[in-house]
């Protein structure tokens, strides 16, 4: 069986292209096709070839990913994949519209529906300039969500990475989705239970992800933070923080392994689909304070593996951290959830069944 994994675009390295590299780890022969492909910006693919739409040749087109994202779905239609029996594709938005040969099967792990066309307003408003070209995007968008409802009709099977995604996808397209929660890859993580005095977030510095509700909560604390990733909120963040919180920029995978493993807790305050960081956490023996919605329902026992907090305010975070401070973890135990739930072996077994079964779901 001749096999293509397409993605959206390998220009950064976040939760969906970590997924995306276990796929090409578990399918080596397969062929890889991506619109756009930075191999310094994105997740290692080793001697792998990587195939690309026209959109590559464009001057500035891999740096400004964002603007191509009217060109993207002709640019995946134009893609020949009609030698592949079976298509694989990884998607937040565009990669689910490639053309497959009628006798193809074409499965599309979707991340989210296409969340700057669905939830426009906040997915841009982290972009201060929106609001001034608002009615000429909102014109453009309308125009791509029809699209997108269209392609959106391509796949034979959905799989979701959390309940509320397979519920989007029902909403949104109108397609059942299968919810297989995404795994990691648990040998990278280092188990430790011993903690250090700190605390750490890691994130994208980008708006939803609510990083100032956790510098702000730090900040009244007084306990040590430390923040690692960059974005456009640093600058922002780093005006606010008071001298407990230290922010580390861009961190080596090795790094970010010691700091997972010795954190007392991960902190996680976004409203994530699925969110791989929570895992990662457990996988260390690490507990996770998050804001109780969305993906880490799926993935967290409250008072076992992590502690939720039910609002999107420092004070609903602080009282969390200090109900946390309480608990005596089981830091093995916690880890132990990680790899029985959410390793490479579960979860490529969960795929594979309902790629099997051609009828799971219609």
């Amino acid at each position: 069986m001749k096999i293509a994994l397409v993605h959206d675009y390998l220009t950064q390295r976040g939760g969906a292209e970590r997924v995306f590299e276990l796929l090409c780890k578990r399918y080596p022969q397969a062929d890889v096709f991506t619109s756009l492909y930075d191999p310094q910006k994105t997740i290692e693919m080793g001697e792998r070839i990587v195939k690309t739409t026209y959109l590559q040749k464009i001057p500035g087109a891999v740096k400004y990913f964002r603007l191509m994202a009217p060109f993207y779905f002709p640019a995946f239609r134009a893609l020949d994949l009609q030698d592949y029996d079976l298509i694989v594709s990884s998607s937040t938005s565009f990669a689910k519209a490639v053309r497959k040969r009628s006798d193809a099967r074409h499965v599309c792990f979707c991340h989210n529906v296409t969340r700057f066309l669905w939830d426009t307003e906040t997915y841009l408003k982290e972009y201060g300039d929106y609001r001034y070209f608002a009615p000429l995007i909102e014109h453009v968008f309308q125009m791509m969500r029809n699209v997108d409802l269209k392609y959106a009709q391509e796949p034979d099977l959905y799989i979701a990475n959390s309940s509320v995604v397979a519920r989007r996808i029902q909403s949104v397209y109108g397609k059942q989705a299968i919810v297989v929660n995404y795994p990691i890859d648990t040998s990278n993580f280092v188990f430790s239970d011993q903690k250090d005095e700190y605390y750490l977030a890691s994130a994208r510095m980008i708006s939803y992800k609510r990083l100032d509700i956790i510098v702000e909560a730090f900040n009244w604390l007084g306990w040590r933070l430390l923040i690692s990733g960059d974005g456009p909120e640093k600058a922002r963040l780093k005006s606010k923080a008071l001298n407990n919180i230290e922010f580390l920029g861009h961190v080596s995978d090795r790094q970010r392994k010691d700091l997972f493993s010795k954190a007392k807790s991960i902190i996680v305050a976004a409203l994530e689909d699925y969110g791989l960081v929570p895992v990662e956490a457990n996988a260390s023996g690490t507990p996770v304070i998050a804001y109780g919605a969305g993906g880490v329902l799926d993935t967290q026992i409250h008072g076992q593996t992590g502690v939720f907090f039910k609002r999107q305010t420092p004070e609903s975070l602080q009282a969390a951290l200090l109900h946390s401070g309480q608990i005596n973890w089981n830091y093995e135990n916690i880890r132990n959830h990680a790899v029985n739930n959410f390793s490479e072996p579960v979860f490529f077994n969960k795929v594979e069944q309902v790629i099997n079964q051609p009828s799971s779901v219609n």
